[in-house]
């Protein structure tokens, strides 16, 4: 029996075709996969590609497929989702959840536990014995505080009151230049604007802030600091909400962002235990793909659980 777990993300979408054992026999691996900043159509071929890749030369009749995605949860993005897959030719059992439960499940398995991802976009998803609840996920414009993107939003917006004398002097100034080839800040503008900057290239910026912080720049500092801020009231909101308080609370790191900036990752670490004081807090060290595995064959050997959010 095969089994297929796919990790589509906002910077990259991983697949692993994997058998009964979860032993992984093929890999697939393609760029960001996200419904709302890249289309279906975009969706559609990166998830083709990674299925290709993964299974290659194997048996194309795998048993189940689990397909973890932002916004996926959401019944209209999976239905969309659903219809790329019937369109890509899947006649397995597919079954299509949020990107943040098959990184829980890759980090905890099927314990209860609370993830805080962090890359381009950011979630917190926390599951107890019978129910689920999340802080986030909302997407660029609604949300997505102390993600990438918003950390390299900040920045930009601080290099921009600087030039302006709106705000104090940063060392993030010569730093972002630098990083869009840009001679003065006013070239910013046909950077983010008329090149239509991606999500995931805003996102980048989120090392130069890192480094500025390290250097004793208080804009930097101010900026990671309500990141990390933004995140730990995100899994306060789920731990309260799913009466885990007074539970050993395995929480999970997970997202490209911990690896780039290790200042907040190691904030995170500090501050997480305050939410549940014996809670444990640890970093993602395989990929999410991994959880994904988990759950197909789950699906395949009668059926994933899924657990409903609180409400």
């Amino acid at each position: 029996m095969h089994v297929l777990g796919i990790d589509a993300g906002g910077t990259k979408t991983i697949g692993y075709l994997a058998d009964e054992n979860g032993k992984v026999l093929g890999e697939g691996r393609a760029g960001g996969a996200n419904l709302k900043a890249e289309g279906e159509l975009a969706v559609e071929k990166v998830l083709h590609t990674v299925m290709d890749q993964a299974i290659g030369d194997h048996d194309r009749d795998v048993a189940a497929i689990c397909l973890g995605m932002a916004g996926a949860d959401r019944d209209d993005d999976r239905a969309v989702v659903r219809d790329i897959m019937r369109r890509i030719g899947a006649r397995s059992r597919v079954v299509v959840v949020n990107d943040a439960l098959v990184a829980l499940v890759a980090g905890v398995g099927d314990a209860s536990g609370v993830v805080i991802i962090c890359g381009t976009g950011s979630i917190v998803y926390g599951r107890s014995a019978d129910r689920a609840a999340r802080a986030g996920g909302w997407g660029h414009i609604l949300g997505d505080e102390g993600s990438g993107y918003w950390i390299g939003r900040h920045a930009l917006r601080a290099v921009a009151r600087a030039a302006d004398g709106r705000g104090p002097a940063t060392s993030l100034t010569p730093r972002v230049l630098n990083h869009f080839a840009a001679a003065k800040p006013s070239d910013l503008i046909a950077e983010v604007y008329d090149r239509q900057l991606r999500h995931h290239a805003l996102a980048q910026i989120a090392r130069a802030v890192q480094q500025a912080r390290d250097e004793g720049d208080e804009v930097a500092t101010q900026i990671l600091e309500q990141a990390a801020h933004e995140l730990v009231r995100a899994a306060r909101s789920v731990v309260e909400r799913l009466q885990m308080q007074e539970e050993v609370v395995q929480f999970v790191l997970a997202g490209g962002v911990f690896l780039g900036l290790p200042w907040l990752a190691e904030e995170l670490t500090r501050r997480l235990p305050a939410t549940a004081p014996r809670g444990q807090v640890r970093r993602l060290e395989v990929e999410p793909a991994q959880g994904a595995v988990r759950l197909a064959l789950a699906e395949a050997r009668g059926g994933a659980r899924i657990p409903s959010y609180w409400t």
